[in-house]
């Protein structure tokens, strides 16, 4: 158990602070608050326009209220849709919160060019020998509001006759469905391409890790692609995994040939994916243009013949990466690996049970925190069978030792010999020697699932336990430190030790207490040092973490004097050798 608990700490906690500290990521270039860009459009090569970023950052609501607009109101989102450029750069998410302040404002998604961290998403089409619209052109809407069950048609026509059609419709959550028609009222042949596009300008809060990818994401073929970063799309350095695992990725722009899929950029808890028609074949990728970073694809150029009419439906998800909702929109809606939008990584098939169980106790008890406390109950007693077989194979060990001990002086200049009474001692005595490493193996997948989903749970955020506890997503805030809050500073992370991670760091050391005490001195101050440095290492991470990591640790105490009251010849102490 202390091998275990040593080497799943090493996992979990270890190595993001090596990775820090030998393998640092590329750092992050300021955001620029006055960006040059050229007026020359640059286009992508998927024949999509990139937009440029803009001259100067501007007040919000000003730039809103520079064009007209048609608004967004469902009980998720609540926006608007500007229709100089019929783009999507308007929306804030109604049922989250920036902070858990009672008068926080709710999380803003999208903002429209020209302000701090732009956001947006653009419909359009590219062609050749015809007029089409652009990020200039205003249109016109048939009504002045999108809801759920009223769609809204923006419409453009060129000097040639050719009309331009974009019809949006929105659901109750966070897709909107955009059907893209040109209907062609000249004389000739009008050949055009449909594209879509998302572009951000700047990164987001959270950083990429090896634990949960943030940054472009998308589906070309057969599974997600989490090796493209911000910095390889500038063309820099990218971060040790991806150079270890990204071999088919290129600095600078990435591009793929594919039948569906889809494609976006996926922050910690919100996700913006554009989803183009599942049978058509398209061209689609991500680029930069200096700190503007862009998503975008094309699907194969549409012929229309005078008098007819061309359509194809996109759509497009912003919003918050809600499992369930996540989940549905890929069964109901037929988007091909559209639950990798969250990076459960390899043990996916152990993480989302743990999930929907999770999800299904805080809808009983209606605490996530408590709902956490009966997940590790669950756990721990599905592995306790685990963990008896385990114990009981380590105490015949442990009760052969002395036999094994002969042996090995009675044939000290005889290795075979050796090795061959040594496993005639296993058998005679009924002894597996790896009897105690399978479940140690066993649980760590689960265990490190469990980290996941608790890493990664959007539902998790800003949700309240009890008393000062107000987020389990976030640290600890209460620390002894600077008083709890009475004297007036702020203590660097390393030492903002909460109250959690110190009771964390308790049953740690009351955990290891139990255990019979190594003979080796070195061990023993390595043990004795363990408990205090893990209560540091856990400090930053969130406290549904630390809650779930302490019920686990006094489940352990109950359960190892459960299994030495069974096997008391554990805590008899190995002779020292002579």
């Amino acid at each position: 158990m202390v091998l275990f608990l040593a080497v799943a700490a090493l996992i979990l906690v270890g190595w993001p602070i090596i990775a820090r500290t030998f393998l640092p990521a590329p750092p992050r270039p300021a955001v620029n608050k006055s960006v040059s860009a050229t007026d020359k459009p640059v286009t992508s090569a998927a024949g999509t326009p990139v937009v440029d970023a803009a001259k100067a950052v501007r007040d919000r609501n000003l730039v809103l209220a520079e064009t007209p607009r048609v608004a967004i109101t469902t009980p998720s989102l609540k926006g608007s849709i500007n229709l100089k450029g019929a783009r999507l750069d308007d929306l804030v998410l109604l049922q989250q919160r920036e902070t858990i302040d009672k008068n926080s404002p709710p999380v803003r998604l999208l903002s429209p060019s020209g302000t701090d961290h732009s956001y947006f998403a653009g419909f359009g089409w590219a062609g050749d020998g015809i007029a089409v619209p652009d990020k200039n052109t205003v249109w016109t809407a048939d009504a002045a509001a999108l809801t759920p069950g009223k769609p809204v048609t923006l419409g453009w026509t060129n000097p040639q006759g050719v009309r331009f059609q974009l019809k949006f419709t929105v659901d109750q959550n966070y897709m909107f469905s955009i059907e893209q028609s040109v209907g062609n009222g000249s004389a000739a042949v009008v050949t055009a391409r449909p594209y879509g596009l998302v572009s951000r300008t700047g990164l987001p809060t959270h950083p990429d890790s090896w634990v949960n990818h943030v940054g472009p994401i998308g589906v070309f073929g057969n599974g997600a692609n989490y090796d493209i970063g911000y910095p390889n799309l500038k063309g820099t350095d990218r971060s040790f995994f991806g150079t270890v695992f990204g071999a088919n990725v290129k600095p600078g722009p990435n591009y793929f040939d594919n039948k569906g899929g889809w494609l976006g950029f996926g922050d910690m808890y919100w996700l913006t994916a554009l989803i183009p028609d599942q049978d058509a074949q398209v061209h689609a990728g991500f680029r930069a243009a200096g700190d503007t970073f862009q998503a975008d694809f094309a699907t194969t150029p549409v012929v229309v013949q005078p008098g007819k009419v061309a359509r194809q439906t996109t759509r497009f998800f912003a919003g918050a990466k809600e499992v369930r909702l996540i989940d549905k929109y890929q069964d109901q809606g037929n988007i091909v690996n559209f639950d990798k939008a969250i990076d459960w990584g390899w043990f996916r098939i152990v993480e989302k049970p743990i999930f929907y169980y999770l999800d299904f106790l805080f809808r009983l008890v209606g605490n996530f925190g408590v709902a956490i406390i009966l997940l590790t109950i669950t756990i721990r007693g599905l592995l306790f069978p685990i963990a008896q077989r385990q114990f009981a194979s380590m105490a015949k060990m442990k009760a052969i030792q002395p036999k094994m001990k002969a042996l090995q002086e009675r044939y000290k200049d005889d290795k075979p010999r050796q090795q061959q009474e040594i496993m005639a001692l296993y058998k005679t005595e009924g002894v597996n020697p790896l009897g105690g490493c399978g479940p140690t193996l066993l649980q760590i997948p689960i265990m490190y699932a469990l980290y996941k989903v608790l890493l990664l749970s959007t539902e998790m955020r800003h949700q309240p336990f009890i008393l000062w506890i107000r987020d389990l997503s976030a640290p600890d805030p209460l620390t002894p430190i600077n008083l709890f809050g009475l004297l007036p500073f702020t203590p660097p992370v390393f030492l903002a030790i909460g109250i959690i991670p110190i009771l964390l760091g308790i049953s740690m050391y009351f955990q290891f207490k139990l255990n019979p005490a190594p003979m080796d001195e070195a061990q023993k101050q390595v043990f004795a040092i363990m408990p205090w440095m893990l209560m540091f290492v856990m400090a930053p991470f969130a406290v549904g973490l630390q809650l779930y990591w302490i019920t686990s640790n006094a489940l352990t105490i109950l359960q190892q004097r459960l299994l030495y009251s069974r096997h008391p010849e554990m805590l008899v102490p190995t002779p020292k050798k002579k």
